[in-house]
């Protein structure tokens, strides 16, 4: 059964600079735990390798939906049900709110108990909280991709 993840943090950089960063996706090990490594391997098309319950993984992900300055919405690709979007919202001229939601469904009994004890929505707010931490420390953006990806109808 597939479970949903949200999650919110505020940083301290103006909108355009943290959606640039989140479009740098093969910097998302820096402050992603677990994340050994992604790469982009066209505009819509990610590879992942991560460690996931002390199993290392490998999984495909498309870009379903690319808005700059807006949102960044993905699916996975093939029998992992993961699926999520980012949203960038302007608190002020500085300041950002970056909202995350996912939904994921366990592949196996590891991830259903890290599941149910939310072990899973704590490594997310990890994850933003690094990623606060990442983008403040710099100032601006390792990179951007300023391009769009229209809705998949799906």
């Amino acid at each position: 059964m597939a479970s949903t993840i949200q999650e919110s943090i505020q940083v301290g950089v103006p909108v355009r600079t943290a959606y640039n960063q989140w479009t740098q996706f093969e910097q998302f090990p820096r402050f992603m735990e677990g994340v050994d490594q992604v790469t982009q391997l066209d505009d819509t098309t990610l590879r992942w390798t991560a460690e996931i319950g002390g199993v290392q993984r490998e999984w495909m992900a498309e870009i379903t939906e690319q808005v700059p300055d807006q949102r960044v919405s993905w699916r996975a690709v093939g029998d992992l049900t993961h699926a999520g979007v980012v949203t960038f919202h302007r608190v002020d001229d500085t300041t950002t709110r970056v909202m995350l939601q996912m939904e994921i469904e366990p592949t196996d009994w590891k991830e259903a108990v890290a599941d149910r004890l939310k072990l899973t929505d704590k490594r997310v707010e990890g994850d933003l909280k690094r990623f606060k931490e990442f983008i403040e420390t710099r100032g601006r953006e390792t990179g951007a991709w300023r391009g769009q990806v229209p809705r998949d109808p799906m």
